[in-house]
């Protein structure tokens, strides 16, 4: 199977302080990468680093290379826009626009092809099944997504994001918030959805990771201590760090 992505050396800095320290790893097509480890070992700059977020900040330098498709993101060529039409983000709080649900669906490709763009109904049905959502909304459409429930937004949220059309989704610990069944309910949307998408989850749930993801990443202090299948390393962790944290000794 290709690699969707490739990191090769790639470290991140604020200012002088390392916060990814030259990371080497190949990110598969259609397959879930989860990636765990204790906080502020990295994870979310790992995750932001994959559309070019954290240069938003200041103090922010980068090295080495991030190869999506065999392109380097960081090249001065690359257009950042264009990357975050290609990879997607949903964030650990959901953050629904002050509209309606079909308006939050239509936002996103409205304004990415501007006076070109044209209606498509059919988008917001597929965006809204593929997230686990349009059974639960599908005859209030017009009414606010501020009134939805907390789990019901973050899968509007991961339904705005598909509305798009991206080819890799991100997902920062997308479940720190819900409920058991809301958290069901993306869980099983993730299995489907990679079957289309490449699928980076950064989760604090260890379970979570172990029922999930393909394949696993372990951070520690901003180093990968090791990546394989979720099986290999949640019985048999090279690691003796790894060990240690899937099994609750720290973190």
């Amino acid at each position: 199977m290709p690699d969707k992505i490739a990191l090769n050396k790639f470290s991140v800095h604020y200012g002088p302080d390392p916060l990814l320290q030259e990371i080497d790893l190949e990110i598969q097509s259609n397959q879930i990468l989860g990636v765990i480890g204790p906080s502020g070992s990295g994870k979310t700059t790992f995750l932001r680093a994959l559309n070019r977020m954290n240069e938003l900040q200041p103090g922010f330098t980068a090295s080495g290379r991030i190869m999506l498709d065999g392109e380097d993101i960081y090249g001065l060529d690359y257009d950042a826009v264009s990357l975050r039409k290609k990879v997607g983000m949903v964030f650990a709080m959901p953050v629904p626009l002050p509209m309606s649900i079909h308006e939050n669906i239509i936002y996103g490709p409205k304004l990415s092809a501007g006076r070109g763009w044209k209606y498509d109904e059919a988008v917001v049905e597929s965006s809204l099944k593929a997230a686990f959502l349009w059974d639960e909304v599908r005859d209030r459409l017009k009414t606010s997504a501020l009134r939805l429930s907390g789990g019901q937004q973050q899968r509007l949220c991961l339904a705005r994001t598909l509305a798009l059309e991206p080819e890799v989704i991100l997902l920062d610990e997308p479940c720190s918030g819900l409920d058991p069944v809301s958290t069901a309910k993306i869980e099983e949307a993730l299995t489907i959805l990679k079957e289309r998408y490449t699928v980076i989850l950064v989760t604090n749930n260890t379970k979570q990771a172990a029922r999930v993801a393909d394949r696993t990443a372990f951070f520690l202090m901003g180093k990968l201590v090791e990546e394989g299948t979720t099986q290999q390393m949640f019985t048999a962790p090279k690691d003796k760090r790894t060990s240690d944290y899937i099994t609750g000794r720290f973190g």
